[in-house]
């Protein structure tokens, strides 16, 4: 299981609008694109699951050429991308496949030849919250996910050949952190991949293919890993501190589920901010990372959501399928003119969040938190609050961090993801993780913060997935909206000390429970509850022709 960290769950910084149909489809053909180790001249994407019926109306199909032209996750050309291919000669075709059966429903298969005629199939799996793996190459299965830089080598299965890859790489002072070998039969074709902990000289290939028996060598370079000066061992015993305090060991502080969170809160008086924040130095000092980058990020990412949240009240946007535009400036005029419900703090968290949404729409840059398709809801419980209350940018900060404890739970034993847990795992955890935050915000403890999560859980419990058309437009806009002011009711009826009789982890069980049970046409496919109304069908073109 992958080891989740803040940036992680608080992120991708991306451009919109779904983070496992834009961001982690991107990802999975840029790393094709490096493996492949030339320029793309054609290239065919076969579409399975929730890729082949929503792939227009998420950016899929824009996102995976993007990729293949080597742009990053939040690279404002991605809507675009159609147009720099044409430039770049890069010929493209989609080809869904309905019928098909794949082990996730989020699957695509890109066949690609470079301009030298060389030629790559691979199959990548978005998983959710923009990350994605590669889960077989021409045919041979493999698990490459592209958190680490990586080696890829294709070879005959014979003795000496994995001897001598490891040989290379202990030559050139690289670290090694996982090797896994994949064939399909003995003594045929096999694929070597080697995650390393540095970036990895450009001579390296050359020197590992001197031995016959490997026939290529590729090397993936991870996007998410920080810079090489933040990548130095650590070898002072200053830096296993955290605020003075001594730096447990990761394992210690790898909170398994929320019992182990407030166990730990309890025991050394913390808040859950600090406790997650303690998770993730203690994760960077075992990565042997020498620098603890987390507030910079956590800064960045109050400025990209406050520009996605403030943007659209200006300048209202059209959305990339027309279906939403201008909706957060209607509720901004209304509570200007005095008319309509006037309590400040919901219609500023329903302006706030729908604007968020507005944005990733129109394919503009937003936080996934814990998804694209749910990132207006954080920041709207989060800046309503501070307009109505005044809370520092500091304890904005904070508060983010708190919401990063929650989403960090529910991802690692349940699912964020629409396609395998419906919007209760998108705008539900999204819910919760702000109702956390908005509860540490007005001085809730750990656990009223924790059932602040739980109650929001509760409350959207069952909600399906069922895009417009195959869109993150409607009714997910609305439903951020609905995501906000749940969980400010949440955190309003945890701080009156009004407990949930079920507790949190029980509560994200029977989330994951009700997720896995929901039928795939409830489950991002744009196949069923409002997505299959006859006034829904008007709006798509499948449903038209």
């Amino acid at each position: 299981m992958k080891t989740l960290s803040v940036r992680d769950v608080i992120g991708p910084i991306m451009i919109g609008p779904s983070s496992s149909h834009t961001a982690g489809a991107l990802r999975i053909a840029l790393m094709t694109r490096q493996m492949l180790g030339a320029e793309p001249r054609t290239v065919e994407f076969r579409l399975y699951g929730s890729f082949c019926h929503t792939y227009q109306g998420h950016g899929t199909d824009k996102a995976l050429v993007a990729g293949m032209l080597g742009l990053a996750p939040d690279d404002e050309r991605i809507r675009t991308s159609f147009e720099l291919a044409a430039e770049a000669g890069l010929a493209f075709t989609f080809t869904p496949l309905p019928n098909a059966e794949t082990r996730h429903p989020n699957t695509v298969d890109i066949l690609v030849t470079s301009a030298d005629d060389s030629q790559l199939s691979v199959r990548g799996e978005s998983i959710g919250g923009g990350a994605a793996v590669i889960s077989a190459i021409n045919g041979v299965e493999v698990q490459l996910t592209g958190e680490h830089h990586s080696i890829v080598t294709e070879q005959r299965d014979v003795q000496g050949v994995l001897a001598h890859i490891t040989a290379c790489l202990n030559a050139a002072n690289i670290n090694i952190a996982t090797v896994r070998l994949f064939r399909t039969k003995k003594g045929q074709t096999a694929y070597t991949v080697i995650e390393t902990d540095e970036e990895l000289p450009a001579h390296l290939a050359e020197a590992i293919l001197l031995n016959p028996n490997i026939t290529s060598v590729n090397v993936i370079r991870s996007e998410k890993v920080d810079d090489e000066s933040q990548r130095r061992a650590v070898d002072d015993a200053a830096q296993a501190t955290w605020h003075g305090r001594p730096l447990p060991a990761f394992d210690e502080v790898d909170y398994p589920d929320g019992a182990a969170l407030l166990a730990y809160c309890r025991e050394n008086e913390l808040p859950i901010s600090d406790a997650i924040c303690v998770r993730e130095r203690a994760l960077l000092l075992r990565d042997g990372l020498h620098t603890d980058s987390t507030s910079e990020y956590l800064d960045d990412v109050l400025d990209v959501m406050r520009a996605a949240a403030t943007g659209p009240l200006s300048e209202p946007r059209a959305s990339m399928g027309g279906l939403i535009g201008g909706e957060a400036r209607k509720l901004m005029d209304l509570w200007g003119s005095g008319e309509g419900l006037r309590d400040e703090l919901m219609a500023k968290a329903a302006i706030y969040s729908m604007a968020v949404l507005e944005t990733n729409a129109s394919m503009g840059k937003i936080v996934a938190a814990s998804t694209a398709g749910s990132s207006g809801v954080i920041p709207g419980v989060l800046f309503a609050l501070q307009d109505v209350h005044g809370f520092s940018h500091e304890r904005l900060h904070r508060a983010l961090a708190n919401a990063a404890a929650v989403g960090y739970l529910i991802a690692r034993n349940a699912t964020v993801s629409g396609a395998e847990g419906g919007c209760q795992a998108e705008v539900g955890s999204a819910s919760a993780m702000a109702a956390s935050a908005a509860c540490e915000l007005l001085g809730g403890t750990p656990e009223q913060c924790l059932g602040a999560a739980s109650i929001a859980i509760a409350g959207l419990l069952g909600l399906v997935c069922d895009p417009i058309a195959g869109l993150v437009e409607a009714p997910c806009q609305k439903r951020n909206a609905t995501g906000a002011v749940n969980a400010l009711v949440s955190a309003q009826i945890a701080l009156a000390g009004c407990t949930d009789l079920v507790d949190f982890d029980q509560t994200v069980e029977a989330m994951y429970q009700v997720g896995r049970a929901l039928p795939f046409e409830l489950r991002e496919s744009a196949l069923g509850g409002l997505a299959a109304t006859p006034a829904a069908c008007a709006f798509c073109e499948s449903c038209r022709r």
